[in-house]
């Protein structure tokens, strides 16, 4: 490949690509220990929509901002005003909707699965006012993670809380527009620690298949066992047509959190293959939705959103360069070595010139982390919410 096929390739990639941020990544946040006050941490939806513009005028590749319904629409359909005005404002637009059926006291032994048919009922409900702001904001997805589980055998019915959650997920299947999605999300545990609802890809399948056609997995990179074969679920929900989006995020352990490609840009790679992969293959671009999904407790936040982004966008770029043809040679041939550095050596492909190259040409900033240390943008929204952040409370319990 010349250095112009290669230049081409990763302009083509990152024209192409968008990564939705979310609001939480700019507030607050902590650990079960305590949460970890930062004096320039947005401590509203009118700060994290700026905070959002800020990340897509350095990187061009985040248009839009996931919302989660209890902490930036707490009046539900009445904000959606205030929300479509932001919109306008910054010209960043309502992204994923995200219900919150884990906070609440109710909710303590199950919200969609839980054992109180009120209780059930009341999640239900905030599942399809969830569906509601997504219809009024003209959002595609409505995403769903349950922490619905148990910590003890015996304890619940795990037979009994499939019918149930069936049950409420075909409720928001028939309330979605034409153009919604309903993305199900798995985790193997935490907060439960015996049985989760839906711990599993096979599982989060199976709800979305009894749901309808327009539900689909989504696949959160920390939420497997240690060793998962991330990539490969992904080509299984891909032959499947199943695959409706991403939350990425790194991790060490468990649920970490970490920024993308901190620990394992080489799983992310992999897992971008697949998306060109999915094209090559059927010639019609793979269109989950790509989203950040990071809690940034010690790295400031706009730092962490834009590094994470910067390393989104190379690591796309690098997967787009791996010559499939030759690839798939290599493989029907079972040449193994060839094969691997086939793969590998667009891995290790250094596209960071590249990248700055169509980002000048883009308009855009050749180094996002450099501009926004220099912009005075960071300075500017510490001064304005030192104070606020200061009286928050960092105390756990």
């Amino acid at each position: 490949m010349t250095a112009q096929d290669t230049t081409a390739r990763v302009f083509a990639a990152l024209d192409a690509f968008r990564i939705e941020i979310p609001s939480w990544g700019f507030a607050n946040t902590g650990t079960r220990f305590g949460k970890f006050i930062q004096p320039a941490a947005a401590n509203s939806i009118e700060e994290k929509f700026a905070d959002a513009a800020e990340v897509h005028r350095l990187t061009g590749a985040t248009p839009t901002l996931a919302l989660h319904v209890l902490w930036d629409l707490p009046n539900g359909l009445a904000d959606t005003g205030n929300i479509k005005a932001l919109e306008q404002a910054t010209g960043i637009r309502a992204g994923s909707i995200n219900p919150n059926l884990f906070q609440e006291a109710e909710y303590k032994f199950g919200s969609l699965c839980n054992p109180s048919a009120e209780v059930r009922a009341k999640a239900t409900q905030h599942l399809l006012d969830s569906v509601a702001i997504g219809q009024a904001l003209g959002s595609s997805e409505v995403s769903l993670w349950l922490a619905d589980g148990s910590n003890y055998p015996g304890t619940q019915s795990v037979r009994r809380r499939i019918g149930w959650l069936q049950e409420a997920l075909a409720k928001a299947h028939a309330a979605l527009a034409p153009h919604q999605t309903l993305l199900v999300e798995y985790k193997p545990f935490e907060p439960a620690f015996y049985h989760t609802d839906i711990a599993d890809w096979g599982m989060a399948l199976e709800f979305a298949r009894a749901a309808g056609p327009q539900a689909k997995v989504l696949v959160d990179t920390g939420h497997h066992a240690l060793g998962t074969n991330i990539e490969q679920i992904v080509a299984w929900l891909l032959q499947l047509d199943a695959l409706g989006g991403f939350h990425f995020n790194d991790r060490k352990y468990a649920d970490d959190d970490l920024t993308l490609g901190s620990i394992d840009p080489y799983q992310v790679f992999r897992i971008f293959h697949e998306i060109h992969l999915h094209q090559h293959l059927t010639g019609t671009p793979a269109s989950p939705a790509f989203m950040i999904d990071q809690s940034h407790n010690l790295k400031g936040k706009l730092e962490a959103m834009v590094q994470t982004v910067v390393t989104a966008q190379e690591l796309y770029a690098r997967a787009a360069l791996i010559d499939q043809a030759e690839l798939a040679e290599l493989q029907d041939a079972c040449n193994l070595v060839a094969a691997e550095e086939c793969f590998r050596a667009a891995f290790w492909h250094d596209v960071r010139l590249a990248v700055a190259q169509w980002r000048e040409a883009r308009g855009l900033p050749a180094s996002p982390l450099q501009s926004l240390a220099t912009s005075g943008y960071l300075e500017k929204i510490t001064t304005e919410r030192k104070e606020k952040n200061a009286r928050a409370g960092g105390s756990y319990a």
